[in-house]
C-alpha cells in the first residue's frame, strides 16, 4: 500500500555522532530516505574543509536524494534594526548556500526573539514578506517556523497569521509535532490549513513524562514510541492534501550514542509504519 508522504532525514537526528555532511548523505540514502534536510552549519563546515558545494549537490543527486529544506538561523523577526539588517544578510548568505546544493527552502524560526512577549505579529508578517522577497533573488523560499518554547511565534496559529499577513504567494509554514505540543497549539488546527502550505513537517514523538513545562527537544523519541496523536495527525494531513515531506527531526542523546545507520533506519521504518496505518 502506498502513501502520499515522502520521507526525509533531518541531520540533527544523527548529529551527536559528529559525522560529516557527506557521511550523513550516505546514511540517509542507504537507509532508504528520498530526501535529506541538512543544517547551514553542515554546509559551512564542508566549505571550510575545502569542499565545493557544486560537488555536494551532485553527490546528493547521485545518492537519489532531494533537499526539500535546510535549517538555518538568522534574526529576521527582531525589532532592533541593526540586528535585523544583519539577520537579513545572513539569510541571503544562507539562501545562496541552499541553492548551490539544489535546495529551494530554508527554515525561518523566531531566532533571537524567543524571549519577546510583546511582538507585533502583523509587523512580523510584513517582515516575513520582505524575507520572501529576498528569497526570490536566489529562488529559495523561507518557511515561517514556530518554536513551542518561544514567546514570539510559539504556536501554529501565530505562524499562520504571519504567513497570511505576508500576502505573498510563496508563504508557507514549517510545522513540528514536538513544537505543536510544547507551545500548546494542539493538533486540530492543522485541519484548517491547506496541504500546500506545509511543504515540510518535522516528524517526531514525545513521551508522557516529563511534564509539559519541563519537556525539551532532547526528550523527542521515534514516531510511535510516545504519546503524540500521530495517527490522527497523519489522517488530517491526508485530508488537507498534504503531499510534502515528513522530516525525522530528533535531538535524543540516547540515539546520538548509537550507530547512526541504525537510528536512521529505525526512524524511517517507524514513520513508514505509521503512514501505512493511516492510509
Amino acid at each position: 500500500m502506498s502513501t502520499p508522504f515522502q520521507f526525509c532525514l533531518n541531520t540533527s537526528t544523527i548529529d551527536g555522532q559528529k559525522l560529516s555532511v557527506v557521511e550523513k548523505i550516505n546514511i540517509a540514502a542507504q537507509a532508504g530516505y528520498s530526501a535529506i534536510e541538512p543544517w547551514i552549519r553542515d554546509l559551512d563546515q564542508f566549505v571550510q574543509e575545502g569542499g565545493v558545494l557544486a560537488d555536494l549537490k551532485k553527490r546528493i543527486q547521485d545518492a537519489g536524494l532531494t533537499v526539500p529544506s535546510v535549517i538555518g538561523f538568522f534574526e529576521w523577526v527582531v525589532d532592533d534594526e541593526d540586528r535585523r539588517k544583519k539577520g537579513f544578510e545572513e539569510a541571503k548568505r544562507s539562501m545562496a548556500l541552499v541553492r548551490q546544493i539544489g535546495g529551494n527552502r530554508i527554515a525561518a524560526p523566531p531566532f533571537g526573539a524567543t524571549e519577546q512577549a510583546d511582538a507585533n505579529l502583523l509587523t512580523i508578517g510584513r517582515r516575513y514578506r520582505e524575507l520572501l522577497e529576498l528569497g526570490e533573488q536566489s529562488d529559495v523560499i523561507p518557511q515561517v517556523e514556530f518554536w513551542g518554547r518561544s514567546q514570539t511565534l510559539g504556536r501554529l496559529g501565530e505562524a499562520a497569521l504571519v504567513a497570511i499577513h505576508s500576502d505573498h504567494p510563496a508563504a508557507c509554514i514549517l510545522a513540528d509535532v514536538y513544537h505543536l505540543y510544547k507551545g500548546g497549539s494542539g493538533f486540530h488546527g492543522v485541519r484548517l490549513l491547506q496541504g500546500r502550505s506545509l511543504p515540510v513537517f518535522h516528524f517526531n514523538d514525545y513521551p508522557a513524562t516529563p511534564v509539559h513545562a519541563e519537556i525539551t527537544d532532547a526528550h523527542r523519541v521515534y514516531p510511535g514510541d510516545g504519546v503524540a496523536p500521530l495517527p490522527d495527525l497523519l489522517k488530517d494531513l491526508r485530508t488537507i492534501g498534504f503531499q510534502g515531506h515528513l522530516s525525522l527531526e530528533l535531538f535524543n542523546r540516547d540515539y546520538w550514542a548509537q550507530d547512526p545507520r541504525l537510528v536512521a533506519r529505525t526512524g524511517l521504518e517507524k514513520m513508514k509504519a505509521l503512514a501505512l496505518a493511516a492510509s
